[in-house]
């Protein structure tokens, strides 16, 4: 008999303090990017055995083209290799499951880093072991995009909490920025 899958499911976003992840075009501002949440994300995504995205997220780290990855699609029915990223599967959540997709990718142990977008996020809202909430509170994003789809409906951490997860310890990342990480961790 197969054993069963097996990945730890975290998630990773930085936020401003009204709970936008990018302007209202859809980009994350430069002004959202700080050099240590970016170390810590960096560090956390390189001790991952999978990366989870939709199509327009993206790390854009150094090592991004080495790490395996899988990217939610709707242009294809269920899975496929990208045939521009020999690291990657394209996954359509309609057509296969995630346990599937992470067996086309070769990662089926380990942590999976669910980094993004809203939509992304949602499919995993009750699955996330550990979410890692970073937040610029100094800088809001008037008219932007929220992190989450409920937002700004609601705030980042009533959407966490309604799914389980309660926030945890709480890191400070940049003080002259106000800008720190917490870890939302499953209670359920």
């Amino acid at each position: 008999m197969a054993k069963p899958h097996v990945m730890r499911i975290e998630g990773y976003v930085i936020l401003s303090a009204d709970g936008m992840l990018a302007d209202a075009s859809g980009v994350m501002p430069v002004a959202l990017k700080f050099e240590a949440d970016q170390k810590f994300f960096e560090s956390a995504l390189d001790d991952a055995d999978l990366i989870v995205h939709g199509k327009n997220s993206f790390e854009d780290q150094p090592r991004s083209p080495e790490r395996t990855r899988i990217v939610l699609t709707r242009s294809i029915p269920a899975l496929a290799r990208d045939p521009a990223n020999p690291k990657a599967t394209l996954w359509n959540p309609a057509g296969a499951s995630f346990e599937d997709a992470c067996r086309a990718s070769g990662a089926t142990r380990g942590t999976a880093a669910i980094i993004g977008g809203p939509v992304v996020f949602e499919m995993f809202m009750d699955r996330f072991d550990t979410f890692w909430l970073s937040q610029a509170h100094s800088l809001t994003i008037p008219g932007g995009i929220g992190g989450f789809v409920e937002v700004p409906r609601r705030s980042p951490q009533d959407i966490l909490a309604s799914h389980g997860l309660k926030a945890g310890e709480v890191r400070i990342l940049d003080a002259a920025r106000a800008v720190d990480v917490t870890a939302w961790r499953r209670t359920t």
